[in-house]
């Protein structure tokens, strides 16, 4: 069979398949200098099993982008990722739009004032 560049062995592709980042992790490292490539490569496919596709993906990108390749940057930028609050409802800063409220009722009164 004659080599085909395009054809990725079973490693390549189950890295691949955790995502967008993890293809872009992946056409960084060999040029920046990387080694170990294909370890590094099994330990992210080990962590997308255990926690998530998702999460690996996520962290993947921004290695990539940082030029982060070293043995335990993955794991470094996922326990970070971890730490990090989403902002959404449940962890809000915002105290609520009661104060708002309360304004308008104010703002009612005074209307009704003037007008009289």
């Amino acid at each position: 069979m004659p080599y085909d560049p395009e054809f990725k062995g079973g490693a390549e592709v189950a890295f691949v398949g955790i995502g967008p980042g993890a293809g872009r992790w992946l056409k960084e490292a060999g040029p920046a200098g990387a080694v170990r490539i294909r370890a590094k490569m099994a330990r992210a496919v080990e962590r997308a099993t255990v926690i998530g596709s998702d999460q690996v993906d996520q962290a993947l990108g921004p290695a990539a982008t940082a030029g982060r390749f070293a043995d335990d940057d993955l794991l470094s930028i996922l326990e970070h990722l971890a730490e990090v609050v989403r902002a959404n409802e449940a962890h809000s800063v915002q105290s609520g739009t009661i104060a708002w409220q309360a304004l308008d009722q104010q703002s009612t009164v005074t209307r009704k004032l003037t007008e009289d």
